[in-house]
């Protein structure tokens, strides 16, 4: 099975950073044959603080990640954080994502598998990978043909610490054949950061690295191209231009 790429800013924070990082996308995807998939938040909705930028909201959200699909050709993910938004989001995106503090969400599930696209539910840091085949069952008993994917973010390891254990990517191998390592999200430190979470985006090359010894065939990047000035998780977001030389390491590291 081919690898599989998401990118993009943790947020929509404009208009011109959706260009600014799709005009790289492309460019990437033109000079590897990659096919990365662009993803933006259109509303954060568990920021650990309620003064922290949220996005601009569903609606002007949506038409702005439909212009970057017409303009770039480039296929969208993003989250979904209520049932009554999988219907109106799908008819833009074409990947359905259900974030980790949400993955056990019945009723966002099931409404996310009633579109037919594909759904990526990341896995809580408070469940196993083996514990992802009660949420994917989820979706497949909708009777809907949807695709899942699972992605590996870490687990809580104490106070404001993630750790990853990485046989979760095996064992969540054994729920669905599509298993993706959420290279940024998983160097977070939630809640460190005075009112925001913190990070440590050194460690996002060996995350991927690590990841992919143990059979992740998917990287998920928020990036941008000042992280230190983004809206949301900038801590932990990687340099877009760093992003083409990590997606060839992991390519053509053996």
């Amino acid at each position: 099975m081919q690898p599989i790429f998401i990118a993009g800013p943790c947020v929509i924070e404009s208009m011109e950073l959706l260009d600014i990082v799709a005009q790289r996308l492309v460019e990437i995807n033109k000079a590897l044959g990659t096919d990365i998939i662009f993803k933006a938040s259109f509303d954060k909705a568990n920021r650990t603080s309620i003064t922290s930028f949220r996005g601009p909201g569903m609606e002007k959200g949506l038409q702005m990640l439909g212009d970057i699909k017409e303009k770039y050709g480039l296929r969208l993910l993003t989250d979904i954080h209520e049932s009554f938004q999988a219907a109106p989001v799908a008819e833009v995106v074409d990947v359905l994502q259900i974030p980790a503090f949400l993955c056990r969400q019945t009723d966002l599930l099931v409404a996310a598998a009633q579109t037919g696209k594909t759904v990526n539910i990341k896995k809580a840091q408070f469940l196993s990978g083996a514990d992802m085949k009660y949420p994917v069952q989820k979706v497949k008993d909708t009777n809907n043909d949807a695709e899942v994917w699972l992605t590996e973010r870490g687990n809580c390891f104490g106070y404001n610490n993630l750790v990853v254990d990485f046989r979760n990517i095996p064992d969540m191998k054994e729920i669905t054949p599509r298993v993706i390592m959420d290279c940024t999200h998983s160097v977070q430190r939630p809640g460190g950061g005075n009112g925001s979470t913190a990070g440590d985006r050194k460690f996002v090359p060996a995350m991927a690295l690590a990841a992919k010894a143990f059979g992740a065939n998917g990287y998920f990047f928020e990036v941008h191209p000042d992280p230190d000035k983004g809206l949301s998780d900038g801590p932990n977001m990687l340099y877009l231009d760093d992003l083409k030389q990590l997606i060839e390491c992991i390519i053509h590291n053996a």
